[in-house]
């Protein structure tokens, strides 16, 4: 098998996304640059979206599952008095309406899309319908349905009015959440039917968008020394998660994948959490009768 070249680098890239490329694709520029072996994201962003996008390398690729379980903030604005087939600018209109709705009559349907609600994903996106990703059926005219799937909304707010047509809205929002959904589902609620016109993502679990980084600014040092001055830590995306603190003797029995005592934490019994040894994280896993319990390793 052959080997990936690049260099064994860890740490994540916080970047502001720009409107047109994909999530995949900043991903594979973002190593390039830096030369990387291993480079993920933790959470996709449609081509048109724009604000933040966690890019991990190394061993921080261990640590995106906790940043995608996490709650994000989302800013987008909706197009009211048009339905398209993608839910966003980007597709098609297949209706529309003349109907639209006050201030007040759109406060009061948002509290509608708060708390446990069940959501049904748009068939341009990526979820699985048989094996297949709703978007190709989609893309090839086939007819089928997504399921709805549960969503939890902490907060959904009218932010600003600027004419009839159009709303904008900011929502913090669990994992797995579809800000077109929301866009489609309310516009069907008030009777005037919507559409995303633009989306921004604010923050994603322990990230925000204080010192991002644009592309433009990775390009300008790409493959250069100075380009690892823009790589936070590991433990920048590990800032939701409790610590445990361990010595040397424990240290060495979590990196065989044993659990370990710890010699002070913040964690409650059962909690997810992650170890640190001089200040380094090496491992993720739970703490549970005064040990740490390893589930993933870091190899640092």
């Amino acid at each position: 098998m052959a080997r990936r070249k690049g260099r064994d680098i860890s740490g994540w890239i916080i970047l502001d996304k720009p409107a047109g490329p994909t999530s995949t694709g900043c991903v594979n520029k973002l190593r390039w640059a830096f030369e990387a072996k291993k480079a993920g994201h933790s959470g996709t962003l449609d081509p048109a979206a724009t604000g933040l996008l966690a890019i991990a390398f190394g061993e921080a690729t261990k640590c995106v599952p906790y940043v995608m379980d996490a709650d994000k903030c989302y800013s987008f604005t909706v197009q009211l008095g048009a339905a398209t087939n993608t839910d966003d600018a980007e597709g098609e209109v297949i209706a529309t309406s003349e109907a639209r709705p006050s201030d007040d009559e759109i406060r009061a349907a948002l509290a509608g899309f708060t708390g446990e609600i069940m959501q049904v994903p748009p068939k341009y996106s990526a979820v699985k319908i048989d094996g297949e990703r709703a978007y190709a059926l989609a893309r090839d005219g086939e007819d089928f349905e997504v399921a709805a799937r549960p969503l939890w909304v902490e907060s959904l707010e009218l932010v600003a009015r600027p004419d009839p047509d159009t709303a904008e809205l900011r929502m913090v929002c669990g994992k797995g959440g579809y800000v077109r959904s929301i866009a489609r589902d309310l516009g069907e609620a008030l009777g005037c039917l919507g559409h995303v016109l633009g989306l921004r993502r604010e923050w994603s679990g322990p990230f925000d968008l204080q010192g991002a980084v644009t592309l433009e600014q990775v390009e300008a040092l790409a493959r250069t020394p100075d380009v690892d001055g823009l790589l936070l830590p590991l433990e920048a995306g590990l800032g939701d998660l409790a610590r445990v603190t361990v010595n040397e003797a424990a240290a060495t029995r979590i990196a065989h994948g044993n659990p370990a005592p710890v010699v002070a934490t913040d964690a409650e019994f059962g909690e997810e959490c992650w170890a640190a040894h001089k200040g380094q994280a090496i491992a993720l896993g739970r703490f549970m009768g005064g040990e740490f319990h390893p589930a993933r390793v870091l190899n640092r």
